[in-house]
């Protein structure tokens, strides 16, 4: 036998296999409940009307700013002047006990913060020195103390930050969001993905559909003057010609669904024509002429290659038009050597956009309804690495039992500090905030209950939250 005899449709399948399952299809196609009997309008129309929000949302959109590489707590957001004095020692065995870690062993010794910090802001928020942007907006933040997390590798680090699992193939965040609440503009994703650094240990996990319809997919856009190629037709094409030619593909595509009952059909569909769709939208989207001199300077350096800060303005562009969840992509934060110089070189690159996009967003009156989340996938350690022979020192190696992230607007309490962790940074002393905790909390700023946000795959409900996570009320306003 050769293989492709093996490769059958369903429809073959109830067509060759007795009459009991003849009559069991013909029930189904009867009952309409067989997607094989759906054309491709019907399915997409199925796939992509959700059942909205399942009370009042505090947040409309939502902008991540993901910090891939894993920032360091203990020099950005968490002073530790006890591990300062402890520098050089080893860390108290009873802290180590159990402990895993990537590189270094336990009984490395202790590496003090690299950075000052002082308080800002009538909320009194303590900050690193290599954030004077973000002190600024100090009493608009919500800085998470207590994070935590399982994964101290950044591949399943990242993808269980952003799925809430650590193998690929479930649904990110943003697709839970888009699948739960639709789209608020036709003519642009709902869910948009931009990178701006060497790429993420993650890939495309971190904004994929998982066992959702891939239409719920991020999309991911060219950080630069072109968001998308091939925005203008070719010479020789015009409106009409590429309209009967979709056209065309779609009646072709709705027949071979009609033949072997594939919902992905209608997606694919779909695909083709938001892309027709962005043709239009998006030469307005990355027109930037507009903005003024001010606004560009507040960002920082905008142009036509990618940058954060280019990112950033394009997202409060983006969010302005209704695009539902959008996820900035910024790598580089792994700081197994010279973890200040690292952090000085990555702080330069972010804190004047991630400032600028607060501000912006509450100038515009959109912060209320936007929420911003900035964090990575874990922290540092409070023990030194420190490796000649792969040339690293003065570093930190991965840590999950602690870090920071911070929010902004969205429903959140501005100018809160949330959480704590023990005098060296090792482990949360006071309000543990879980991964899944965080995506519980976010669905419920959207207005989705993260236990009745569901999809039944493999015989089973799904959620983000599987059978984890709580809603973190204490930072909610």
């Amino acid at each position: 036998m050769h293989p492709t005899d093996l490769i059958q449709t369903r429809r073959h399948f109830f067509d060759h296999c007795g009459l009991g399952l003849g009559q069991i299809a013909l029930a189904s196609l009867l009952s309409g409940s067989n997607p094989g009997s759906l054309t491709a309008a019907e399915t997409t129309r199925r796939s992509s009307t959700p059942a909205g929000p399942h009370f009042a949302p505090k947040a409309r959109a939502v902008i991540q700013l993901f910090m891939g590489g894993a920032p360091s707590h203990l020099e950005l957001f968490d002073n530790k002047p006890e591990l300062a004095k402890f520098e050089g020692r080893t860390i108290p065995a009873h802290l180590l006990e159990g402990q895993r870690f990537a590189f270094i062993r336990s009984d490395a010794a202790a590496l003090g913060p690299r950075f000052s910090f002082a308080r800002h802001g009538q909320s009194g928020a303590e900050l690193s020195e290599v954030l004077p942007h973000l002190a600024k907006v100090a009493d608009d933040l919500c800085i998470v103390r207590s994070v935590h997390t399982e994964q101290f590798n950044h591949g399943p680090g990242q993808i269980f930050c952003n799925t809430g699992a650590a193998q690929p193939g479930r649904p990110s965040i943003g697709a839970w969001a888009t699948y739960g609440l639709g789209a608020e503009n036709s003519e642009l994703p709902s869910f948009a993905v931009l990178s701006t650094g060497a790429g993420n240990s993650g890939g495309s996990a971190n904004w994929g559909n998982g066992f959702l319809p891939s239409s719920y997919a991020g999309v991911l856009l060219r950080n630069q003057a072109n968001l998308m190629l091939n925005v203008a037709n070719p010479a020789g094409v015009d409106e009409r010609m590429q309209r009967d030619t979709l056209d065309l593909l779609s009646q072709l595509n709705t027949q071979y669904q009609g033949v072997t009952g594939h919902s992905e059909v209608a997606a694919r569909i779909a695909s083709y024509e938001l892309a027709y769709r962005m043709q239009s939208a998006v030469p307005d989207l990355t027109d930037l002429s507009g903005e003024g001199a001010a606004t560009l300077a507040m960002y920082g350096a905008v142009s036509e290659v990618p940058s954060f800060a280019r990112a950033c303005l394009l997202a409060r562009r983006m969010v302005e038009r209704g695009v539902r969840f959008v996820s900035i992509f910024h790598s580089g934060w792994d700081a197994h050597s010279d973890v200040a110089g690292n952090h000085r070189e990555r702080c330069d690159e972010t804190d004047q956009a991630s400032a600028a996009l607060v501000t912006d967003l509450k100038a515009r009156g959109l912060l209320g309804e936007t929420l911003v989340i900035w964090g990575g996938e874990f922290g540092r350690t409070p023990m030194v690495e420190t490796n000649p022979t792969n040339g690293r020192s003065l570093g930190r190696d991965h840590h999950p039992h602690a870090f920071t992230m911070w929010f902004a607007g969205g429903g959140v309490k501005a100018g809160l500090t949330y959480g704590r962790t023990d005098e060296l940074g090792f482990q949360v002393a006071e309000d543990k905030v879980h991964i899944h905790d965080i995506h519980a909390t976010v669905l419920h700023l959207l207005g989705l209950d993260h236990e009745r946000l569901t999809y039944r795959f493999s015989g089973r409900d799904f959620r983000l939250t599987d059978v984890h996570g709580h809603v973190v009320h204490a930072i909610i306003a």
